[in-house]
């Protein structure tokens, strides 16, 4: 896993997604920041898109949910913006 070096924001989507989707190597988290926010993308492959997102939306619901608990245990603000 690619996520030793990462910050915990990333670990936890990285590690979250690849559990969820049918392809993980495809998995990419990318984190830049934008307005003093740190903003996560998270790029996965087309089949598995479905999946991070879930029924009406609950799973991506979820996850952005988890960063932003992860983001303000940490002390920083944090988006996800999830890409396909």
């Amino acid at each position: 896993m690619a996520a030793e070096s990462a910050s915990p924001l990333r670990a936890v989507v990285e590690t979250v997604a690849r559990a969820l989707v049918d392809h993980p190597d495809s998995v990419k988290v990318t984190e830049s920041q934008r307005r003093g926010m740190t903003v996560l993308e998270l790029t996965t492959a087309p089949g598995d898109m479905g999946k991070i997102i879930g029924r009406q939306g609950r799973t991506a619901a979820a996850l952005r949910t988890l960063v932003s608990l992860t983001a303000e245990k940490h002390g920083v603000r944090a988006q996800l913006d999830i890409r396909d």
